[in-house]
């Protein structure tokens, strides 16, 4: 009876096998809206794909993503192809994608925009990080293709401007899966040699997917932890690449990155000769001005008639020692009198006097702090002796001397009342010599005349 009923187990796995033999679904072209996306730190995307209508659970494993150029996200629309199959631990249906790309916009520019501004959200574009490049370089590095067009390029235009400076190929590749690990290795090569002064970095020009390598975020990275100024130079001036935005100084075309990264020599000796005609012109016109005022000096007094200068400089030496003589004295005039001022109100201000005065003070309050502690102490002393009689009234010894006596109970009670005890209780009579054990044998009451 019960072999007609199937397990769930079982009736999923008959599903999946229906699954896998439709071939219709084993290679579906699917177009929707992404969300409740997830990305696995595992690395498999899980998210789900809908339209207006309906919704299907889609799985994308690392395997697949690793190589996608754009980051999806809740809302993107794509374009799909996978293979519809069941997932047996829940028996739902669910897509298995194998290739995902954005739906109305390409998906390296996507990815290009997506990480340009992941980017400059972290300051990697900001001018203010970026290196200057030197003036005149020494040596300089070239890291792109030993073998195409723009390193000639770059060869020749820096030996036609600037000969002087050492020009070292760092070779890499620069286009191609591994071409972004190839760049990425030569500029942390060269930053790890004492010698380069200055990078290019760069190659010709080609479509979005031939200069992609300057368009990964690694690449870009390198080029903003490096501590050598970096020229881009990547294709044709209307070509821009992620590393275009990071490096210090960006060329439209690598013969420019060359121009940007020498001097013309040819201006340079313009230059000079221009450095040299002006120092002339100012040494001539130096020379003149000077010639002018030696024959100015030889038309001088001072050279024709020397002696009566001298004679004349004399005298006036003379007047001049007596106005310092006549501005010494009264200046020690001024300084005596100072002086004499300053020692009569010393004199006056002289602490011994002070002191005698400080004296008498405290000697007048001595005394009048003892007159005020023996008026203190005899106002107390008075009080003490009042306290002395009172007490002495209420000693009660002093009333037992006249012939009376106070009585206890048993217990230790003073007997201030005939209720406190009874007839053949014992009680203690105190007298002023001593102490006298009682028993009481009655009690009479007394009857008061006054109520």
């Amino acid at each position: 009876m019960n072999d007609k009923y199937l397990t769930v187990t079982a009736l999923t796995r008959y599903m999946k096998r229906k699954f896998e033999m439709d071939s219709h679904l084993k290679e579906v072209w699917l177009k929707g809206e992404i969300s409740n996306f997830k990305h696995h730190s595992r690395g498999h995307m899980y998210f789900t794909i809908k339209d207006d209508y309906s919704r299907i659970q889609a799985v994308m494993f690392a395997g697949n993503n690793r190589n996608l150029k754009f980051r999806p996200e809740n809302g993107m629309n794509v374009l799909l192809k996978g293979e519809i199959n069941i997932y047996e631990p829940q028996g739902q249906y669910q897509l298995y994608i194998q290739q995902m790309e954005p739906d109305g916009i390409g998906a390296l520019y996507l990815a290009y925009e997506q990480l340009k501004e992941k980017l400059a959200a972290e300051g990697l574009f900001d001018p203010l990080r970026k290196k200057s490049i030197p003036v005149y370089p020494k040596h300089i590095g070239v890291i792109t293709s030993p073998t195409g067009a723009a390193v000639r390029d770059i060869i020749t235009t820096i030996r036609r401007r600037f000969p002087i400076v050492q020009v070292t190929i760092i070779p890499a590749l620069v286009q191609g899966d591994q071409a972004p690990k190839s760049i990425v290795k030569a500029i942390q090569f060269a930053n790890q040699s004492p010698n380069f002064d200055v990078l290019i970095v760069g190659r010709g020009g080609g479509s979005i997917e031939e200069l992609w390598s300057f368009n990964e975020e690694i690449v870009a990275r390198s080029i903003a932890q490096s501590h050598i100024p970096i020229i881009s130079a990547v294709g044709h001036e209307t070509d821009f690449t992620i590393s275009d935005l990071v490096a210090d100084i960006r060329a439209a075309t690598p013969t420019g990155a060359a121009e940007i990264a020498v001097p013309s020599q040819q201006e340079l000796i313009e230059k000079v000769h221009h450095l040299e005609r002006s120092l002339k012109r100012v040494i001539n016109d130096q020379i003149v001005r000077n010639k002018e005022r030696l024959n100015k000096m030889k038309k001088s007094y001072a050279f024709r008639y020397p002696e009566q200068l001298i004679k004349q400089k004399e005298q006036q030496l003379d007047k001049n020692v007596d106005r310092l003589g006549r501005g010494i004295a009264q200046l020690q005039d001024q300084r005596r009198s100072s002086y004499t001022y300053l020692q009569k109100r010393l004199i006056q201000q002289h602490p011994d006097k002070q002191v005698k005065q400080l004296n008498n003070h405290l000697q007048q309050l001595l005394t009048r702090h003892h007159r005020s502690f023996q008026s203190i102490f005899r106002d107390h002393d008075k009080r003490f002796g009042t306290m002395i009689d009172k007490l002495s009234l209420l000693n009660p010894l002093n009333t037992m001397k006249r012939g009376y006596s106070i009585s206890y109970t048993d217990e230790g009670k003073v007997i201030s009342s005939i209720t406190s005890v009874q007839p053949g209780d014992k009680m203690t009579v105190k007298v002023v010599d001593g102490s006298l054990d009682c028993q009481v044998w009655g009690i009479e009451e007394e009857t008061n005349n006054d109520k």
